[in-house]
Parts: structure tokens; sequence; C-alpha cells
């Protein structure tokens, strides 16, 4: 239930997830709801596993054992094809950007666009321009990856993933490598577009002073397992041993 008593619908529901690579235990029985309109925010150190965690819920990784649903969907058995539609609805931020450096910033954010035949080239010309604006950057459509600075790579990255109008964003280390002060302003993007847009978010964070910034829950991922989830006020009101270790370093 909400604060106003309405029930919650699980956007994303994941049960048992575990995943190991050459032998290497990473997910071990990873249980997780997000839920739809939220924004969860995933946060552990180093090597947890939680990038891995993100990409088995557009279906970039398959699991080893578990469920993963998505918008009622179950993920596990789906073929190639039939995991186009589930990532034209979940869309994601990765954290180098992943920007294509032979292209302009245009056909960088259309690309998902006429990957997916989403509309003619005028609609695609239309709603390019429109997500630039949502980032603040509507004249770099002619300009290169290597022409942008950090955070502007980061915003190019955040309007290919709105171009599609998702229902879900995942975001890896959004503001990795970057100043305070563009690290403030790509948080306070994050937060203010999915208000404005209303879509789930999963953002995947070792910096609490960035999970404060754009969460509503947090998840803590340690030994392949979810350790913690709450609210804001949880995580700060814990008893939990590790978690208060995170929230120490952001005061």
């Amino acid at each position: 239930m909400d604060a106003n008593g309405q029930s919650r619908h699980a956007f994303i529901s994941i049960r048992g997830l575990r995943k190991s690579f050459r032998g290497k235990p990473v997910l071990r029985g990873v249980d997780l709801d997000v839920m739809e309109g939220e924004t969860m925010v995933v946060l552990g150190g180093s090597g947890e596993g939680k990038t891995v965690l993100l990409r088995h819920i557009n279906g970039l990784e398959r699991p080893d054992a578990g469920e993963i649903s998505v918008d009622d969907a179950r993920l596990n058995d789906l073929s190639e094809d039939r995991l186009f539609p589930i990532r034209r609805k979940v869309s994601m931020v990765f954290q180098s950007g992943a920007l294509f450096d032979s292209l302009t910033v245009f056909d960088n954010v259309a690309y998902p666009m006429r990957e997916h035949g989403a509309g003619n080239e005028e609609q695609i010309r239309a709603r390019v321009r429109e997500v630039l604006t949502m980032v603040e950057l509507p004249d770099a459509d002619k300009l290169r990856p290597a022409q942008l600075s950090g955070g502007m790579r980061k915003r190019v990255a955040i309007a290919r993933a709105l171009a599609l109008e998702p229902k879900a964003v995942l975001y890896d280390e959004p503001t990795t490598g970057l100043d305070p002060i563009v690290t403030r302003k790509i948080n306070e993007m994050i937060r203010g577009l999915q208000r404005r847009l209303g879509f789930t978010s999963v953002v995947v964070t070792h910096d609490l002073k960035s999970a404060f910034a754009v969460g509503d829950r947090f998840a803590l991922l340690d030994q392949g397992r979810i350790r913690f989830s709450g609210t804001a006020a949880q995580v700060r009101e814990t008893d939990d041993q590790l978690m208060r270790e995170f929230v120490a370093t952001a005061l």
C-alpha cells in the first residue's frame, strides 16, 4: 500500500535470482520488487554484482536460476525476438554512456527509434529534439561524442534512453567520473525526469549522497543477496552495520 492506502504494483519483480560466471557465484538468490513509478537505488561495493543485476532486468543476461518479471511478463524463457518489446519498455543508461563515436548526437539519440522502427524520419527528428531539450542540450545535435564533456555525454545517454518513451529506465553508476557540481546536476535531472514523466527507475550506485538525491527506496546488495531494503528514513535508522557504514560515508 502507498501513503494513500492504494495498492501498489511491482513493475519489476525478482525472485531467487542466481548467476555465476566461470564457476564464480555473483548473484546468490536476489529477491527484489521495484514498484511502478518509483526510483529504486541499488547500493553495494565494487564487484557485488550491481551491474549484473541491471543487465538481467532488460534481458541482456539470462539467470542460472530464479525468476524475473517486468510489467507482468516473465523474462526467463523469452526468445531474443520476444525480448525486443521488453527492451523497448526498459531502457538502460550505461556507465560509460556507450555512445557511438562515429555518429552525431542526433544519430546516437535516434538510433533506438530506428532500430525499433518507431516512426518515420520526421517523427524521429521531432522526438530527438524533444528529448535533447529535456536534458538541456537542444543545440548539441550536430556534435560528435568526442566534442562533449563527461556530463554532456551522460545527458546524451539519458536522452537516448528516453527516446522510445520507456516505462522504466535503468542507470548504471550515472555519476561515476563526474565532478561534484556536474554530479549534482545529473542527479537533479534524473529525479526531475522521473517525476515529470512518471516512469520506474532503478539506479545502481556506490555513492549514498547521489542515492539520497534520487531515490524513493534503497536496496543494499551484499555477497550476492539483498541484505537490506527500505526508505530513506529506514536507511538512516537501521541497525544493520554495513548499511550504517554506507550512511556514514554520506554524512
